[in-house]
């Protein structure tokens, strides 16, 4: 294999459920050497998150991949100590402890970079690490909430939706590697070679990728309400039903492919009207389009609908499943879902690597070990504890 981007890179996991895991996960899968704390007594909660097979989460299963666990109690003394020597040498540690528990076990922020200068702490939490909720208990689906995203999701007859899924843990992770990256890079190009602290509140990525809605309301006043499937920004932009009973999804965004969507469906009669001319003025009219779009796919079935649609250059998709991407060759072609091999369940089929690199491509090595399987590597192999030393600390269930 060619080398790993972030070989090189020690990254010490003690996060949970699922932004701060999450981001581990992906440095890993680059090449970073990731070590994974669990409590002794109740191991990482993603192990008893959905479903499983033969007792094996099929969470963890993923979420665990490429990592070292290693079980270790940080509330205690002895274990507080034990992590201080993982993170003497380590160069990220990511957390995602309510603020002031790092601080009140000993492990705050002035501490570890006394121990270690270069390490870089990314503390990940609902809030963040001051204001007024910062001492709250949160998850993302708080941050789905307070972000403004479940305000505009939904039917405009309906309640506020929230995703069926970790949408804001999976955008905070995404964030997350990406500032320790830029806080890695820093350290090592142009700065001192110190490292610093992320404090990453989950609830600030959510707000970023709703895009200008704060600039609409401070310039203008706006609001966005609930639209549907429709857009505020342009039109025809929807969900179909094709005669076969599938559904496709519509976008026009640019002018040009607005314009290919109505001569393929008919009515190329719509594009002389002034108000065709802007994404805006084409959302003003969304119940004409509309209706014109799905009379035309509701007279055709799927295969012909995104061949139409392919030939005309304009931008159609079906409405998948998860079977439906099992099936799809565009994600065959980039072997999206990839197959690894798990010592308990065989061939496993799950998410690749991210995106792809020509030099220094990812890869998953392995799926999610079980709890503490790594306890004897780490602690003996990397600090020196000799058997007696990890007997005892079994004992008195500090690891």
């Amino acid at each position: 294999m060619p080398p790993a981007a972030l070989t090189g890179i020690t990254v010490v996991d003690a996060a949970t459920l699922f932004a701060g895991p999450l981001a581990a996960t992906i440095l890993g899968d680059y090449g970073a050497d990731v070590i994974k704390i669990e409590h002794p007594a109740k191991g990482d909660p993603s192990r008893g998150h959905g479903p499983s097979r033969d007792g094996v989460p099929l969470w963890w299963t993923m979420l665990g991949r490429n990592k070292h666990t290693v079980t270790l109690d940080l509330g205690r003394a002895e274990g507080a100590e034990l992590a201080k020597r993982l993170l003497s040498d380590a160069d990220v540690l990511i957390e995602n402890f309510r603020p002031g528990t790092l601080e009140r076990w000993g492990l705050g922020p002035d501490v570890l970079h006394e121990l270690n200068p270069r390490l870089v702490i990314a503390r990940v939490t609902a809030f963040g690490q001051s204001g007024p909720y910062a001492h709250r208990p949160g998850f993302g689906t708080l941050a789905e909430a307070m972000s403004g995203f479940a305000a505009i999701t939904g039917q405009p007859d309906g309640p506020p939706t929230l995703p069926p899924f970790g949408l804001a843990d999976g955008v905070s992770a995404l964030v997350c590697a990406q500032a320790v990256l830029t806080a890695l890079y820093h350290r090592d190009h142009g700065g001192d070679g110190r490292g610093q602290v992320v404090d990453l509140a989950i609830i600030e990525p959510m707000l970023t990728v709703l895009g200008m809605q704060a600039m609409a309301y401070d310039q203008l006043g706006l609001v966005q309400p609930r639209t549907g499937n429709r857009s505020v920004n342009n039109a025809p932009r929807n969900t179909y039903a094709t005669r076969d009973g599938r559904w496709v999804a519509v976008s026009t965004s640019a002018q040009a492919v607005a314009e290919r969507v109505m001569h393929l469906v008919g009515h190329p009669e719509v594009i002389a009207e002034p108000w065709f001319a802007s994404g805006a003025g084409r959302a003003a009219h969304a119940d004409l389009l509309d209706a014109h779009v799905a009379a035309w796919i509701a007279d055709r079935d799927l295969a012909e609908v995104t061949e139409a649609f392919d030939q005309a250059q304009a931008a159609v998709a079906p409405i998948y499943d998860i079977a439906d991407i099992f099936a799809d060759p565009q994600y065959a072609a980039l072997d999206s879902i990839t197959t690894v091999e798990d010592p308990a369940l065989g061939p496993v089929r799950m998410p690749n690597v991210l995106y792809r690199m020509s030099q220094t491509p990812g890869r998953i090595g392995w799926t999610g070990r079980p709890r503490g399987a790594d306890n004897d590597a780490v602690y003996r192999d990397r600090l020196g504890l000799d058997p007696a030393e990890l007997a005892a600390l079994r004992e008195s269930g500090v690891i």
